[in-house]
């Protein structure tokens, strides 16, 4: 990385008393650059950081026209966007450091933001300083089996992170300057760095809200489209929980019917069961197997899944599956009372307490607020 030292020192920024940073990162950009700097500039209490991605020799001389006030930083190469913006954002944070109550608002130069759009973002994280706040899109005119994709992704999206958002490839973002620090720590490049910002802000519960912006036309060559590997990243905490509680099912399964088998006989022959005169032996096997099977689901969940916990999120998660298995009981009591097979009753009973746990797990477990 290199920055055009000659233009940086004489244009010796200061961040000093400014409300806002605007970071553009830009690769072999056309004339709209210079007017949306222009425009950034014209706004009270805005400075500009551009980041030219190695656009080349024959895009120095537009770069050199930006306005003097701006500050350009230089890779020799094309790095990435994501690249652009970790520069920018180390130069803010090494450099003479703005408010900590500031804001930094990054903008993709091919979304088709306009100041107006800058303006509704930065206001509204003006009203939410702690958050991340994103520039929702609408288009007009979107063909059916694409906004029906979208709808399906954000769906699951907002099941698996419990965010809410139109926009999830919105290159128009907001966020404090105490927050470059986590920016920086994200991997990723491109709109796989917009959305792992996403998944990772909605893990350590970072609020995450949007500005709806302008309807705009649809163009099937808009940068806001899914990609499988897009869907992917977004799907797969749930189907990783899904696959552990698989795992975790299958033990829990087969310890509950083989103990009550087991238990069932003992009592058959004794007429008790650890001392207990005529006892269910539904209760002792659930809940010997739910120990076993959760303290499996735990490990894999916050090692693999959510990717967080601590000794707090271990009680949390046992609390949980106390809960659960109280209501899991109860569930096949009345399935078995109503002449249903346990061993289909407790299938029954674990397709209706996923989702709850699920949900329980993200919200309230699996929660890191210390980063």
């Amino acid at each position: 990385m290199r920055m055009c030292r000659s233009r940086y020192e004489r244009r010796s920024p200061s961040f000093i008393k400014v409300v806002m940073i605007a970071v553009i990162p830009a690769f072999k950009p056309d004339g709209k650059l210079n007017n949306t700097v222009s425009e950034l500039l014209a706004l009270d209490g805005f400075s500009v950081v551009v980041v030219d991605d190695g656009s080349g020799e024959e895009y120095r001389e537009l770069f050199s026209r930006l306005d003097e006030r701006a500050v350009v930083l230089t890779h020799e190469t094309s790095l990435g966007s994501c690249a652009a913006l970790k520069t920018a954002f180390r130069f803010i944070k090494t450099g003479d450091m703005p408010d900590p109550d500031g804001g930094v608002v990054t903008i993709d130069l091919n979304g088709g933001y306009t100041a107006e759009d800058v303006i509704s973002v930065t206001e509204k994280w003006r009203e939410n300083r702690n958050a991340l706040v994103l520039g929702g899109i609408r288009f007009s005119s979107v063909p059916p089996a694409r906004r029906f994709g979208e709808g399906v992704i954000r769906t699951v999206f907002a099941v698996s992170t419990g965010v809410r958002v139109r926009d999830i490839y919105s290159g128009l973002k907001a966020f404090s300057v105490s927050s470059i620090e986590k920016m920086l720590g994200i991997a990723g490049d491109g709109k796989e760095y917009g959305i792992n910002q996403l998944l990772y802000l909605s893990k350590v519960h970072t609020p995450i809200i949007e500005a709806e912006l302008n309807e705009i036309p649809f163009d099937k060559n808009s940068p806001h489209r899914t990609t499988f590997s897009d869907a992917w990243r977004i799907c797969k905490t749930v189907f990783s929980f899904l696959g552990s509680s698989v795992i975790s099912w299958v033990v829990d399964y087969t310890l509950l019917l083989g103990l009550n088998a087991l238990f069932k006989l003992h009592i058959e022959r004794t007429g008790e069961l650890f001392t207990i005169k005529d006892p269910d032996p539904k209760l002792p096997a659930v809940v010997i197997a739910r120990i076993v099977s959760s303290t499996v689901n735990y490990f894999l969940n916050r090692r693999v899944v959510f990717k967080s916990g601590n000794r707090l999120s271990m009680l949390l998660y046992f609390v949980t599956v106390a809960v659960l298995l109280a209501f899991n009981y109860l569930l096949l009591d009345l399935m078995t009372r109503a002449g249903i097979p346990l061993w289909i009753a407790q299938i029954m009973a674990q397709i209706i307490i996923y989702p709850m746990s699920f949900f329980l797990q993200r919200k309230f477990v699996f929660r890191n607020k210390n980063v």
